[in-house]
């Protein structure tokens, strides 16, 4: 967001220092804040996430562990809402960032398609926590503080630029504006336009529209401008599926539901064996699923809660994230909560960038998007009617919000501007945070070393490097161990 409109935003009617209790411990004065804005990016960043609750359970209620055994999808709704909820509010009594945390897009993947096969689900979720109890150990030694100040910080702004585009694309597939074109159709184009290279269907319509209407609102400054976009696009889709007749809406359809509590099913939680994964396919395959786990949490949590922050205004002058250390041992520990709760390995979610552009500043947002997530313990068939058309305009006005970093990043200096561009570039055409991240860090110190200025690198900016080339090159080395 540019800086003149995060200015005019914190000097609207913020409270005057030395309010209440509670906007004393949140700061919400001092950050420039008010109550009005941390509520409704509170209800922002819950809308633009509340997909997961959907896609989560869709992920691993897809597949089978080794014996051949399916979770309950209920079960899983129950356990992904739990454990958003308890850890975005911890996040934001602990963390005070306006950061929320739900079951991780890509770590789930893994934990589905390649740790369940090899082990029953219960080890599979052990080696969750075992993940999440190491990074735990990294930010209590000081290392992974230690791993984020070494990184130089036009790369910090490089890694905004790049979620920033990574949730536009999101945004785009998500909607049905953007798709993959079949591989039946020999073509070397990835994606294309639409489903057959043009805009067809009523979901889509009603993306445009959210598209138009968010960055109409934003430019008129209005209040609210994303989280009344999501209401308003919602509305409308309800309207269009009770009139028009559609195939499908993807993961959500915009019906009124037959009814609107459901009980929700604990029977998920705890259910996990903590050392049985490494029993079951032996010491050395089970660390390297562990460090596959870490590396993608480690970086994609580090980039989000960056992005995120930079985005918020409130890194320092050094550019450092205020209370670093709370906030990574939080998200550790969401981690582990992830693998108790059979919900996969939880952390800090990018779509918290639409509470920021809504104003949230602190993490009294969090207690909204966290308490909006217990609702949905019971109200899941009311709170999932937001069809990803309606949501993901928010993520494209996000995007455009965050791509203002771009500009603070010396294009003059290859050392600097091919690491930047790398990272930005190959965030969205990954479709992994982390593999941006890697790209960025490995070209950095590759070429600080090619002009002769190796001794400018952080030492740990080295060793992370060597850890991506291991992560890159982790079929090889598989390979050359034996474990494949």
């Amino acid at each position: 967001m540019a800086q003149t409109q995060k200015a005019d935003q914190r000097s609207d009617a913020a409270p005057p220092p030395g309010g209440n209790g509670v906007d004393r411990y949140f700061r919400i004065s001092e950050r420039g804040s008010t109550f009005g804005r941390e509520i409704r990016g509170g209800f922002a960043t819950f809308f633009t996430m509340a997909y997961i609750l959907v896609l989560n359970p869709i992920i691993l209620g897809s597949a089978k562990d080794k014996f051949g055994h399916s979770l309950d999808t209920g079960q899983l709704v129950t356990a992904t809402a739990l454990v958003a909820c308890v850890m975005t509010v911890v996040m934001g009594v602990g963390g005070n960032l306006p950061l929320a945390i739900a079951a991780g897009l890509g770590l789930n993947a893994v934990v589905a398609f390649q740790l369940a096969p090899l082990m029953s689900w219960p080890d599979a979720m052990g080696l969750v926590v075992v993940e999440g109890l190491l990074i735990c150990l990294l930010v209590l030694t000081g290392l992974r503080k230690a791993i984020m100040d070494a990184i130089p910080q036009q790369l910090k702004q490089a890694i905004g630029v790049g979620i920033g585009l990574f949730i536009a694309f999101i945004g785009f597939v998500d909607a049905g504006f953007v798709s993959r074109v079949p591989d039946a159709a020999h073509t070397t184009v990835p994606v294309q336009l639409g489903a057959d290279g043009r805009l067809t269907g009523w979901p889509v319509l009603v993306f445009c529209l959210g598209v138009l209407l968010t960055v109409a609102l934003l430019a008129r400054k209005v209040k609210g401008a994303i989280l009344i976009s999501i209401v308003a696009t919602t509305v409308v889709a309800i309207v269009i599926d009770a009139v028009a007749d559609i195939k499908s809406w993807g993961l959500t359809t915009p019906k009124l539901p037959d009814r609107i509590v459901a009980t929700p099913d604990f029977g998920l939680v705890g259910h996990f064996s903590l050392f049985g994964g490494f029993a079951e396919v032996g010491f050395l395959t089970a660390v390297l699923l562990v460090f596959t786990l870490v590396l993608s949490d480690f970086f994609d949590a580090m980039g989000t809660i960056v992005g995120v922050s930079a985005e918020a205004g409130l890194l320092d002058e050094r550019g450092q994230v205020p209370g670093i250390g709370r906030v990574l041992f939080i998200d550790g520990a969401a981690a582990v909560a992830g693998g108790v709760g059979s919900a996969s390995s939880s952390t800090a979610y990018i779509e918290s960038a639409a509470g920021v552009g809504e104003g949230a500043r602190t993490g009294f947002a969090n207690l909204v998007t966290g308490g909006l997530f217990g609702l949905a313990l019971f109200l899941t068939p009311l709170l999932t009617i937001v069809p990803l058309q309606a949501a993901a305009p928010a993520l494209i006005a996000v995007g455009f919000l965050m791509m203002s970093h771009v500009k603070h990043i010396d294009w003059d200096r290859y050392e600097i501007a091919v690491p930047a561009f790398l990272t930005i570039a190959v965030m969205p055409f990954t479709y992994s945070i982390t593999d941006g991240i890697g790209a960025g860090f490995v070209s950095y110190v590759v070429l600080k070393a090619v002009l002769g200025r190796a001794r400018e690198v952080n030492w740990l900016l080295w060793a992370v490097s060597a850890l991506f080339v291991v992560y890159f090159a982790i079929d090889p080395v598989e390979q050359l161990l034996g474990v494949k």
